[in-house]
Formats: structure tokens, C-alpha cells, sequence
């Protein structure tokens, strides 16, 4: 749910629009407190940390556009409310998703609520690929992170601080250098995919080591990798050759 502050002087339009919200998108808004003034306004968004809030421009003492110059910092969508078209323009000036003129009417809320929807999609895009370019060589160097998914949405990782990956099934645990393990609900090959071939090497079926943590490579027995943490991992005999080559190819 969208966590909701409206700000009006007047009692009946804050009551009015709120009543809007729930009649009407049930599950989608919550109004976290209604406020009369900037001044109440103020700690009340310091305290919530809202994603929208409703602003009334005309109150008295303090307009809405007040707000934004007492606030250290506005990191929430606003959308005013006034009953004066003219006010528009410095809405806009001051980079509201929209602004509802009074009294508020439910085909004018549906189409704010969809421009906030469209915004919202559109903000998510742009994460998504920015936090693809941080994972692509623009200068000529290996990349230097990773992003994995999450259930809320991405955690970045150095490589460097990958030891090695491990397949379970559809699952894939990351080893990392500090002994911190991560389990994501991705297979291997999707995390293989992500990580540069010339520094993370297939050694199994079921592991991708980083040759930076390679100390030992022992081909008597059973052929095994010894790595920087002192764990053992196999090598299938199918991957010994392309392992070898990586190894010399890498020192």
C-alpha cells in the first residue's frame, strides 16, 4: 500500500478525500495522518516517511509551496489539491506528479492515481538499468559487482568478495571471502551468467570458483581445488582441461 499523508486546512476536505481513497482503491493507499497546516505537516513526514502526500496550496500562514523550503529533504511524490486552476503551472514548476482542482471528483483521481501508477513503473525501469550498467565493463576492467535479486528487489555485491557459488537444485549459495553465505532462489547458471568467465571459472556441475582464491590444484586421487579459506572442492574430470588452461591463462 501506498503510504498516504494529505495536508488541507479545511477539516472537510481532508476528511472527503481520504474517504475518496478508501471508497475507491481500498487497498492501495494509507493515510498515515491528515494534517491542517505545513507546520503540522512537517514532523508528521519526518516521522511517517510517506510516498505521497496530498498538498493543499492556499492555507493560511504558510502555503504548500512552503513546505518543500522547510524540509531538509522531499523524497516523496506530492500532488496538489487546490481550488485555483492558475496554480498549475507552479505545480509544475515545482515537479509535482499532478494537481487536483476542488472539489475533487473521482474520474480526476483515477487518472492522477494511474500518472502516479505510470511514474512509479517507470522509476522501477530506470533502477533496473542503472543497476544493469553498474554490472556492464565500460573501461576496459572486469566488472567490479554484482546484483543479486532479492524478494524486495536487488543487493549489490563486489565480486572480489565472491569465493565460490554452489548448486542446489534450483538454488544457488554464494560463499563469500568474509564467510557470509547467500542463498538465492536462482539456478547457477542464472548467477554464472551474471559474473565475468575470465575470473569465475566452472570447475563442477555444482561449483564456479573466483581463480583469485585458487591456491592449490591437486590431480593425484581425486582432483580436487584447494582455496584461500582452506575448503576443498572437486573438479569433474570433464572440466579439468578448461580449468587448467583458466589457471594458466590467468597467471
Amino acid at each position: 500500500m501506498i503510504k498516504t499523508i494529505i495536508v488541507d486546512d479545511e477539516y472537510n476536505a481532508r476528511e472527503f478525500l481520504e474517504k475518496l481513497l478508501t471508497r475507491y482503491f481500498p487497498d492501495k493507499f494509507l493515510v498515515l495522518d491528515k494534517c491542517e497546516s505545513v507546520d503540522d505537516a512537517i514532523p508528521s513526514i519526518e516521522k511517517f516517511n510517506p510516498e505521497l502526500v496530498f498538498l493543499d496550496i492556499q492555507m493560511p500562514n504558510k502555503n504548500g509551496f512552503q513546505l518543500f523550503k522547510e524540509l531538509s529533504k522531499v523524497n516523496f511524490e506530492v500532488i496538489f489539491t487546490t481550488a485555483h486552476s492558475e496554480f498549475a503551472i507552479d505545480a509544475i514548476k515545482c515537479s509535482a506528479l499532478d494537481y487536483l482542482l476542488k472539489p475533487i471528483n473521482y474520474i480526476d483521481l483515477l487518472e492522477t492515481v494511474k500518472k502516479y501508477d505510470e511514474k512509479q513503473h517507470k522509476a522501477s525501469q530506470e533502477e533496473k538499468l542503472k543497476l544493469l550498467l553498474e554490472n556492464i565493463d565500460t573501461g576496459g576492467s572486469e566488472f567490479n559487482r554484482i546484483a543479486l535479486p532479492t524478494e524486495n528487489g536487488f543487493e549489490l555485491l563486489k565480486t572480489n568478495a565472491i569465493l565460490y557459488c554452489e548448486a542446489d537444485s534450483n538454488y544457488c549459495k554464494i560463499v563469500c571471502l568474509n564467510g557470509r553465505n547467500i542463498t538465492l532462489s536462482k539456478t547457477l547458471k542464472y548467477v554464472e551468467e551474471l559474473l565475468p568467465s575470465s575470473i569465475f571459472q566452472r570447475i563442477h556441475k555444482t561449483y564456479l570458483v573466483n581463480l583469485n582464491y585458487v591456491i592449490r590444484f591437486n590431480k593425484t586421487n581425486e582432483l580436487l581445488v584447494e582455496l584461500s579459506n582452506g575448503e576443498s572442492l572437486p573438479v569433474s574430470v570433464r572440466k579439468k582441461e578448461e580449468f587448467i588452461n583458466a589457471i594458466l591463462q590467468k597467471k
